[in-house]
C-alpha cells in the first residue's frame, strides 16, 4: 500500500484509525506508514493528538498536493468510464449527509435511473465545488459558489438530541437554561465551521454559552451521533439527517424547538459543465426525494456576489 496514499486518506479523515477503516487495514499499520513517511522526509506531517491528529504546516503542504493528485486521477477514471459506456456519478459531501441521509435513501432508487453507477466520497474537510472532481457536491453553506449552480435541499434545522437512557437518567429537560448544565458533545473541525454550532444553537435560544468542563469533542458527524447513542451526552442533530435514528427510538429532541438558520444543504454543480442525461435523472431524483423528506428545491445561480447570512433564528 503506497505510503502517500496512506498519508492522504489520514489527512482526510485526521484520525488513523478512520484512515485505516477506509483502507481496509489495522491503526498500527497506518502509524508505521506516517513514521516512515516522515523520516524519509525529515519532518513532522502530523501533530498526534489525544483524539486524531491535525496537520503540521509541512503536512498541510503536502495534503493539499496528493489530493489535487487525487481529484485529478478520479476526474480521469470517471472520464475513462463514461467513454466505455458505464454511467458513473461520483458524489463529494460530507459524512453526516453520505451516512445519514444519501446512503439509507439509495434503496429507494427508481428503475429509471437503474442504470447509473454511484461513487460517494465522503470528507469532513471544506470541499471546493469549482476544484472537486465530481459531477454533484453536496454540501452545507449559504448557497453561493462562484461560478455554480445550486439547489437547496434542506434548510438547516437544529434539534437538540440525546439518547432515551440519557434522559431516563437526567430527568426531563424544561428549557435551553436547563439544558446547558448537562454534557454537550461538540463536532470539532479544522477549517471555519460552516454548521451550527453549540454556542450558536444557545443564542437562538437566547442563552449564553459559559466557560465549561466536561463536554466531550469529535472530529467526524458519525462518533458524535454514536456518542448520543451511546448515553455519553446531549448532541445537535440535523433534520431531516436523524430522522431515522428518531423513528428507530435511538434518539430523541431533548426540546421541541429546533434552531433554524440561513444555511442549508445544497446540491452544487458547475454552471457550465454538461450533464449526461443519466446523470440528470439522478439529480431529479435526488432533489425529489429531498423534497419529500424536508424543504423543496429551489435552485439559483450563484456566480453573483455571497451574500452574508442573517444568522439564527429558533423555530416554533
Amino acid at each position: 500500500m503506497p505510503s502517500l496514499a496512506v498519508f492522504e486518506a489520514a489527512g482526510r479523515h485526521l484520525n488513523f484509525s478512520g484512515a485505516a477503516r477506509e483502507l481496509g487495514t489495522t491503526q498500527p499499520a497506518v502509524s508505521h506508514h506516517m513514521s516512515w513517511l516522515e523520516t524519509e522526509l525529515g519532518c513532522l506531517l502530523f501533530r498526534r493528538l489525544h483524539r486524531g491528529v491535525s496537520l503540521t504546516p509541512e503536512g498541510r503542504v503536502l495534503f493539499d498536493a496528493v489530493s489535487s493528485s487525487r481529484q485529478a486521477i478520479e476526474h480521469a477514471l470517471t472520464e475513462i468510464h463514461n467513454r466505455s459506456g458505464r454511467k458513473l456519478v461520483n458524489i463529494a459531501t460530507d459524512y453526516g449527509f453520505a451516512g445519514d441521509w444519501l446512503i439509507p435513501h439509495l434503496a429507494a432508487l427508481p428503475s429509471s435511473v437503474s442504470d447509473v453507477e454511484v461513487r460517494i466520497v465522503a470528507s469532513q474537510s471544506a470541499i471546493d465545488p469549482r476544484t472537486e472532481a465530481a459531477d454533484f457536491v453536496i454540501l452545507l453553506g449559504s448557497g453561493q459558489w462562484p461560478g455554480c449552480v445550486s439547489t437547496l435541499l434542506f434548510r438547516e434545522t437544529v434539534y437538540a438530541v440525546a439518547s432515551p437512557l440519557f434522559l431516563a437518567k437526567c430527568g426531563p429537560v424544561k428549557n435551553a437554561a436547563e439544558l446547558a448544565r448537562l454534557r454537550l458533545l461538540h463536532l470539532e473541525s479544522r477549517d471555519r465551521c460552516p454548521w451550527l454550532t453549540w454556542s450558536g444553537w444557545f443564542a437562538g435560544h437566547g442563552v449564553a454559552l459559559n466557560s465549561r468542563q466536561g463536554d466531550f469533542f469529535f472530529n467526524t458527524y458519525s462518533l458524535v451521533q454514536q456518542a448520543a447513542i451511546a448515553g455519553q451526552g446531549i448532541a445537535l442533530g440535523w433534520r431531516p439527517l436523524i430522522d431515522h435514528a428518531i423513528h428507530a427510538g435511538l434518539l430523541v429532541p431533548v426540546l421541541d424547538q429546533p434552531v433554524s438558520t440561513d444555511m442549508g444543504y445544497y446540491l452544487v454543480e458547475g454552471a457550465n459543465r454538461s450533464t449526461p442525461p443519466a446523470f440528470a435523472r439522478f439529480r431529479d431524483w435526488l432533489v425529489a426525494e429531498c423534497a419529500r423528506a424536508g424543504a423543496g428545491p429551489r435552485a439559483k445561480s450563484t456566480s453573483e456576489t455571497p451574500r452574508k447570512p442573517d444568522g439564527v433564528r429558533q423555530s416554533g
